[in-house]
């Protein structure tokens, strides 16, 4: 991969209030670490802007100084969330001739034909930590995935990996995988026995109205009785007084016989 050229300018005061003012002039503040003692630059923002559509930690950047050629990676930025430009960059200095560790982009291209089939495409993993010369490190590992099949899965082990690179992630770690989509599960019947709130069984209910019906009959039967008892009590009652009357006019009539004779 050809490496990014920016021409870099040495910065001496680390004071917050000078770093406000470089970017206020269009400089972007930023640190240099690695093997070395860390050294303090400014980056003209037009000309990173330029250079780095996309920030990755795979590119190999050449800082120019008056000194000398630094080759380096962003290893982080810091960014403003209201306005998006890059107020800060940390850049990691590598040794020349040996190996380094870094994270690559992998990039999935095409339609799984499992997907065709209905299933659902499901990416675990979206960089690869690779060890490898700067000169081997690669910007993006590709894979066309149009032949997956349904319930089949990308692994690690499956990446095209150029000469020099090694994958430090595991082999069998899942890259992507098509699965079958879950089908949507319909609500079970409620169980026989188990009434919703405010549901009475119908045989509770027939034996409830049968109780109803049978207290109401006792009660016109009880009712019943005690008017036959009443009237009979009053008819005791009348035919005793009658009874009592006559028994009295014939006395008084036996007694006026006697005052004849």
């Amino acid at each position: 991969m050809e490496p990014k050229k920016l021409n870099v300018q040495l910065r001496t005061d680390h004071r917050k209030t000078v770093s406000g003012r470089l970017r206020r002039g269009g400089k972007i503040p930023a640190i240099v670490y690695g093997h070395t003692e860390p050294l303090a630059i400014t980056v003209d923002a037009r000309e990173f802007r330029n250079a780095f559509r996309r920030i990755t930690e795979n590119t190999v950047v050449q800082l120019t100084l008056p000194e000398g050629v630094h080759e380096v990676l962003v290893k982080d930025y810091q960014q403003d969330h209201l306005t998006g430009r890059i107020v800060h960059l940390d850049f990691y200095e590598f040794e020349k001739g040996k190996t380094l560790k870094t994270r690559v982009p992998i990039q999935l291209t095409g339609a799984p034909v499992g997907v065709k089939e209905g299933g659902i495409l499901e990416t675990l993993m979206r960089e690869l930590e690779v060890e490898c010369l700067p000169r081997n490190l690669p910007e993006v590992i590709a894979l066309d995935i149009s032949n997956l099949a349904l319930n089949h899965s990308i692994h690690v082990r499956d990446l095209p990996l150029t000469e020099g690179v090694r994958a430090i992630s595991s082999p069998e770690q899942v890259v992507c995988v098509v699965a079958v989509r879950k089908a949507e599960e319909e609500p079970k019947p409620a169980a026989e026995g188990v009434l919703a709130e405010g549901e009475v069984a119908e045989g509770a209910e027939g034996a409830e109205g049968a109780e109803g019906e049978a207290a109401e009959g006792e009660a016109a039967e009880g009712g019943a009785e005690g008017a036959a008892a009443k009237g009979a009590a009053k008819g005791g009652a009348k035919g005793g007084a009658k009874g009592e009357a006559a028994e009295g006019g014939e006395k008084k009539r036996k007694g006026g016989k006697d005052r004849e004779r």
